[in-house]
Parts: structure tokens; C-alpha cells; sequence
């Protein structure tokens, strides 16, 4: 008020001045201040309900009121079906379908798989769930529950999943990969982590933000596939681990809407998230059968061989996380990464047409008669094949554009436009041979005494860094609040040149130094290397389905 007369009376003032010279003349400047009265009155706002906004942003406080129930009025109670979505279900038949990628591995009666990929990332990652939510009650935001209802849902949810995580790890004794152990189906790591991300998603990511859920089943996501990475678990482990985990999850909440009823709850879902007309934008993890281009034919036989090595492969395992931002009902952008692995079919009939190819070289190198001729394995103590990489894998990114064409409130039809980038991880198999050191010339060969231990490549399949371009056609179905179902066939195209290196005669230079201590590492790629890339236009097609959380 002070600020405005002083203002009034400088403007007043300027203005005598700019209009006369004369200030004789002028009226004393009188001013009536209106008489100002403080009273209570009441304020309304037609828009919004200050009372509701109040309980929407209350003032954090920290709460550690562990066994202190506490009901906020105007909730709803909830069903039990309410928080059943069941895709932990096919989530563990996948994982099921999956396993015969170990069939490659029950060829040989020796063999262990080994990666370089190592991490302990993993041991922490399957708590960020637990971790953020408590974090988040602690810190005084209210969630789904109180704390004695949330301490029940919890204890539930992981009692559930160690039972059945171990019952069925100690009935089915599947081994690992590495070889440790024979309790690798399913992964608990990954259980446990889909546990804690489907706490968070009933706490805060129903009833505060979705982008809650998008963290916690990120992470969890991430943690199986770092598990794989870790070479600790197959595809199929890891599959399994997290339909037991989501399922584990929903099961408990739905007891404790049996159990508590009413009592504990603290916020509703956020309404009107179902429709997917008004919420198209999305995140989903996505589980799909890899189809199309499946052999490689590299036509050896110009080369002497026996046979073109014509590989074959079997049908993949495809794994993704997609999301997209619409600007409207119909249109948006987004990405999606998935891996892709193709498991080769029957290591044996590479090792056997390796065996056929060694004996006839030490054959040529012994220059025995056939009535002197050692048997080769007789000169080997020990042999084990190393698989680095059992699979074809193709890691990918892609970015472009999306469309959604609501049929309904709950259906919509979806496309896409992507581009994107397509890496290869190449196919490997090593091979570690020990034995006896022989010594050229005597006939018929004599061992030197000596022992010789040696691992090298031996048989490596990889492509090229390419484009790729894609596209696809999706059925979304808005089955839960800010939860669909997604079922999908995409397409990828792309130009790609495999090359294949094929050394046979790895442990040869080992076992007889001295027939080649005088050859050069170029007489003996030409000689012992078969190396040989073709090109081929690669077509794709995966054909899976995906739970998403829509916001």
C-alpha cells in the first residue's frame, strides 16, 4: 500500500508539472485513504477441491510408524482379482520353451562355456526395488499401503518366490552354464528382482507415477541379463525367474486385499489409466521366436573339404525393452533394444569333421604307412572344447517412429517405422588339448617326454556392423489400470557379411615343435586356416508378446 501512494503522488506530481508552470494556482493534493478491514472469509475455487489437492501433495514428513495402522478415509478396497495380471504365467512357460537351447550342449561328453563378460552388479541390482520403495515410505511418501500392510505384502511376495524358486531349482538339478552347479533353472537373482519391482509398481507406480514401474522393472530386466552375461544362467533361467517373481508379487498383494480388506491402505490407483486411446505411450519388456533367414552355406567343398559347411540354426530367442512418447492418440517416437540369439544346431558335426581333418593331416605330417600309423587321440592326454559364445547373437538399437489406431477404449492396432544399428557377437568355439611333445623323423613317432598344454580358435562365426531397417504390426489390449498386454510380428531387414575361420590343426604346432619350428605364421594360417565371408540379405521376423506400462 505504501509502494502504491508513493506512486499515485509522484504521478500526480508529474503530471502538474507537464501541464501548467503556475504553481500558485494549484488545489492542496488531498488524499482519503479507504478504511482496510482483516476478516476471516472463505475461498473457493470451482476447479479444484483444495481438500482433495491437500491430501494429493501433503507435506513430507518422515515416517517410522512400523506398526501403527493407518487408513486414509475415501479409499477403496480392493479385490482379490484386482491385482492379479497373471503374465508371470507365460513369462515361466517361455522360459520352459527356452531351455532347449541347452540341447547343443548334451552333444559332447565334454565341454564348458565360458565368457569374459564378469560382474557383481547383479548382487545389488536385485534389491533396487525393496531398496526405493522403502526409501520412499520412509521418507514420508505415501504409497498403496501403511506398514504393517506393506510388511505383510512384502514378506509374502518373497516367501512365496523362495519356495518356489527352490523347490523347483533342487527338483529339476539343471546345470549352469559355467559348470558350478546343478541348480541353474530358475535364476533366483532374477526372481527376486521382479519381486521388488512388482512391489514398487503396487506401492507408487499404481498410485503415484507409472514412471515408478518403468524404474523397477528396468532394473530388474537389466539384472537378468547381466545374470546371462555373467554366464551364471541361460535365457530359459532367467525367463522363468522373472514370471515367478511378478507372479510372487501379485499374489501377495492379492492376499493381503483378502486379509487386511480395507484396513491399511493409503491411496487408490490413480484413475482412468486403462484406456489406450488417452495413455498410447508405453514401456514393455518383450519375449518373442525369432523366425526367417536360419543357414549359412560358406560352399567348402572348392576349398578340398568333405563338406560345404552348411549351418544351420534353430529358431531364436528374442529379448527387448521398447517404449515410445505419443504427442497424441495416433502418433509418437520411441526406440527399442533387443537381443537376438541363434543357437547353432549339432556342435558334433563340426568336432567330428574337425577329428576327420587332424587325423588325415597328422597322417600327412607322420608320413607313416598305414600299418604305422598312431591313432591320433593316443597322442592326446586331453581335449575340451571351450565355448566362448554358443549362439549367434545380434544386439540392436533402433529409434523412429510409431503409430496407434484405437479400435476401441481398451484395443488398439500399432505400427512403426524404425532404423537402426545391428551388432554381431561372433560365434566361438576353442578348443584346450594337452598331451605328450613327439619328435619328428624316428618312425615310428617317439614322445620327447615333454608335456604340451594349448588353447587356440577354433572355430569362429561373426558379421559385419550393419544398418538395419524395420517395421511391425501389434494388437495393444489395456488389460489392467496402466497395464497391457501386447502381442506383435516385426520385421528387420538387413545386408550382412559373415565371415567364418575354421584352424584345425590348432595343437599340431604344439605337439610336433620341431617339424614346425621353421614355418611362418603365414605358411601356417595358408596352411592349417580356412577362412572364407559370404554376404546375404538377412530377413527377420519375430513373432512374441509383451507386458507394458502405459502412461
Amino acid at each position: 500500500m505504501k509502494r502504491f501512494l508513493t506512486m499515485m503522488l509522484v504521478g500526480i506530481a508529474m503530471n502538474a508539472m507537464a501541464g501548467t508552470d503556475d504553481y500558485t494556482n494549484m488545489e492542496p493534493l488531498k488524499l482519503t485513504v479507504p478504511e482496510m478491514k482483516a476478516e476471516l472469509g472463505t475461498v473457493t475455487n470451482e476447479k479444484y477441491d483444495l481438500k482433495a489437492l491437500a491430501l494429493e501433495a501433503p507435506t513430507p514428513k518422515m515416517d517410522f510408524d512400523f506398526f501403527k495402522s493407518k487408513t486414509n478415509p475415501d479409499t477403496k478396497p480392493y479385490k482379490f482379482m484386482d491385482d492379479m495380471t497373471f503374465v508371470g504365467v507365460p513369462l515361466f512357460v517361455a522360459g520352459i520353451i527356452a531351455k532347449s537351447e541347452k540341447t547343443a550342449f548334451k552333444q559332447q561328453t565334454k565341454h564348458s562355456l565360458l565368457t569374459h563378460f564378469k560382474t557383481s552388479i547383479d548382487d545389488y541390482t536385485q534389491y533396487f526395488g525393496p531398496a526405493l520403495t522403502l526409501g520412499l515410505k520412509l521418507g514420508g511418501m505415501e504409497g498403496r499401503s501403511d506398514w504393517p500392510r506393506f510388511f505383510a505384502s512384502a514378506a509374502m511376495g518373497y516367501g512365496i518366490m523362495a519356495l518356489l524358486v527352490n523347490t523347483i531349482k533342487y527338483t529339476a538339478k539343471e546345470m549352469r552354464p559355467d559348470g558350478s552347479s546343478a541348480n541353474s533353472w530358475p535364476s533366483g537373482h532374477t526372481a527376486t528382482s521382479f519381486v521388488g519391482a512388482t512391489i514398487l509398481h503396487k506401492e507408487y507406480g499404481l498410485t503415484r507415477s507409472p514412471w515408478f514401474s518403468v524404474a523397477g522393472y528396468g532394473i530388474a530386466t537389466a539384472t537378468g541379463v547381466m545374470r546371462v552375461l555373467n554366464n551364471r544362467h541361460w535365457v530359459s533361467d532367467v525367463l522363468s525367474g522373472a514370471g515367478i517373481g511378478i507372479l510372487s508379487g501379485e499374489l501377495a498383494y492379492a492376499l493381503s486385499d483378502i486379509f487386511f480388506k480395507g484396513k491399511g491402505l493409503r491411496r487408490n490407483d490413480i484413475p482412468g489409466m486403462a484406456s489406450v486411446i488417452d495413455h498410447p505411450s508405453f514401456f514393455s519388456i518383450s519375449m518373442g521366436l525369432g523366425l526367417g533367414s536360419r543357414d549359412l552355406d560358406f560352399g567348402m567343398k572348392e576349398y578340398g573339404w568333405s563338406d560345404d559347411l552348411h549351418l544351420k540354426f534353430q529358431a531364436a530367442t528374442a529379448v527387448g525393452a521398447e517404449g515410445a512418447y505419443f504427442f497424441n492418440p495416433y502418433f509418437g517416437i520411441g526406440g527399442r533394444l533387443r537381443v537376438k540369439s541363434s543357437p547353432i544346431k549339432g556342435w558334433d558335426k563340426i568336432v567330428d569333421f574337425a577329428w576327420e581333418d587332424v587325423a588325415s593331416l597328422y597322417d600327412e605330417i607322420s608320413q607313416l604307412d598305414d600299418e604305422d600309423l598312431v591313432d591320433i587321440e593316443s597322442t592326446i592326454d586331453d581335449i575340451d572344447f571351450v565355448i566362448e559364445s554358443d549362439h549367434l547373437t545380434e544386439f540392436a538399437g533402433d529409434i523412429g517412429l510409431y503409430f496407434n489406431f484405437p479400435l476401441s477404449n481398451r484395443f488398439a492396432l500399432g505400427s512403426k517405422l524404425l532404423v537402426g544399428r545391428s551388432i554381431m557377437q561372433e560365434l566361438n568355439l576353442d578348443a584346450k588339448v594337452a598331451g605328450k611333445e613327439y619328435k619328428e623323423g624316428d618312425e615310428p613317432l617317439k614322445p620327447t617326454g615333454n608335456d604340451y598344454d594349448i588353447e587356440w580358435d577354433y572355430f569362429t562365426l561373426g558379421g559385419n556392423k550393419t544398418w538395419k531397417f524395420g517395421t511391425g504390426i501389434s494388437l495393444t489390449y489395456a488389460y489392467k489400470q496402466n497395464f497391457s498386454w501386447k502381442v506383435f510380428l516385426d520385421y528387420d531387414v538387413s545386408r550382412k557379411t559373415y565371415t567364418m575361420d575354421y584352424n584345425y590343426g590348432g595343437f599340431l604346432y604344439a605337439m610336433f615343435p620341431s617339424a614346425f619350428e621353421n614355418m611362418s605364421e603365414q605358411d601356417y594360417k595358408d596352411y592349417f586356416i580356412a577362412t572364407k565371408s559370404i554376404k546375404k540379405t538377412m530377413h527377420s521376423f519375430v513373432l512374441g508378446g509383451s507386458f507394458c506400462i502405459n502412461f
